[in-house]
């Protein structure tokens, strides 16, 4: 047990009986004397005194811590040993996720959209206290899953994007509108959108800036990420002698990608390979840390039975030693 605490702390006042109690015995003991009378008790002055006369309070003694404990009882003693969190409110985070046909560049390891897939599971199974979702997006945008505790869920739907389940192209705009839908009507202390995105905003009703000023509008902070090597990266091609890899320049329009992010309060990262990918996520989590409100409470467990057990039983050890053992002769 971690502490007792007392349901009915007012019963204690109950102990200053005992006070009374030790006065009257003592009041007895003292009128008490011998009923039948000796002239002189020299000749028993040499017999020693037994263990009985040493122990004959022993029973007022036992009745009194008898009467205690069942005071203490009164009290209602509760340990309170057992502590539980509850979780309350975390972070809404959601990931707005290119899966144009640009994400197949093979500048990353196997390609950009397996790169950013494998780091942002990562980062998800890492952040069991968060509700996150997923939106993809390319010519246009759709909600691949829905914010969620689920994160099992949403690795599932995360390892089952793939480039050209929508048509081609890239609306950075349709896609951050698009997380914004999702996150305005969040409670969550902090609401966040990652976006990551290797290229240029080239389709879509909604310009970028128009969905950063949204996402400021209900209070939404947003990460872009620019993906992409310097210069050109490798690109698969459909030729007739089938696939064939070609360099192509890498157009990221980091300068809208920027202020995205200085409109929403949040940072602009780049990453031009795998390993730059996880540093950005890493700093991300560190920069997101927990800003969880945790209560605490405590289970409180009853503990008079046994003050109440035990204070009966000294008590009634009290007074059966007294009218057994310890027994006077009127």
């Amino acid at each position: 047990m971690n502490g007792i605490t007392f349901k009915n702390p007012e019963y204690f006042y109950l102990l200053l009986l005992l006070i009374p109690m030790l006065a009257w015995y003592i009041f007895r003991f003292r009128k008490s004397g011998a009923s039948i009378r000796f002239s002189t008790i020299s000749g028993f002055s040499k017999i020693g005194k037994s263990w009985k006369h040493y122990l004959r309070h022993a029973p007022i003694f036992l009745q009194m811590a008898g009467v205690a404990l069942l005071i203490v009882a009164l009290a209602r003693p509760q340990s309170s040993s057992s502590w539980e969190n509850s979780t309350t409110k975390g972070i809404d985070i959601v990931i707005a996720l290119d899966i144009s046909s640009s994400m197949l560049a093979r500048d990353f390891q196997p390609d950009r959209l397996e790169a950013a897939k494998n780091v942002a599971t990562k980062f998800i199974a890492g952040r069991p206290n968060d509700k996150m979702g997923l939106v993809v997006f390319s010519g246009e945008s759709f909600t691949q899953c829905p914010l969620t505790t689920d994160h099992a869920v949403l690795i599932n739907l995360f390892r089952d994007i793939q480039s050209g389940m929508i048509e081609d192209g890239t609306a950075i705009g349709n896609g951050l509108a698009t997380s914004v839908a999702r996150l305005k009507e969040s409670t969550a202390i902090s609401k966040v959108i990652i976006l990551l995105t290797d290229g240029e905003n080239n389709r879509g009703e909604i310009a970028p800036v128009t969905a950063a000023e949204l996402a400021k509008t209900f209070g939404i902070r947003v990460y872009t990420i620019g993906v992409g090597t310097e210069g050109t990266a490798p690109y698969p091609v459909q030729t007739p002698f089938g696939t064939q890899m070609q360099n192509m320049p890498v157009k990221i329009d980091e300068e809208t990608l920027q202020k995205i992010a200085d409109i929403t309060d949040g940072q602009y990262f780049r990453a031009t390979d795998n390993e730059s990918l996880v540093k950005i996520y890493d700093e991300i989590d560190k920069l997101e840390k927990s800003k969880i409100e945790v209560k605490e409470f405590s289970r409180k467990q009853e503990e008079y039975q046994r003050f109440a057990f035990l204070g009966g039983l000294i008590l009634l050890a009290g007074l059966f030693l007294k009218i057994t053992l310890f027994r006077n002769i009127p």
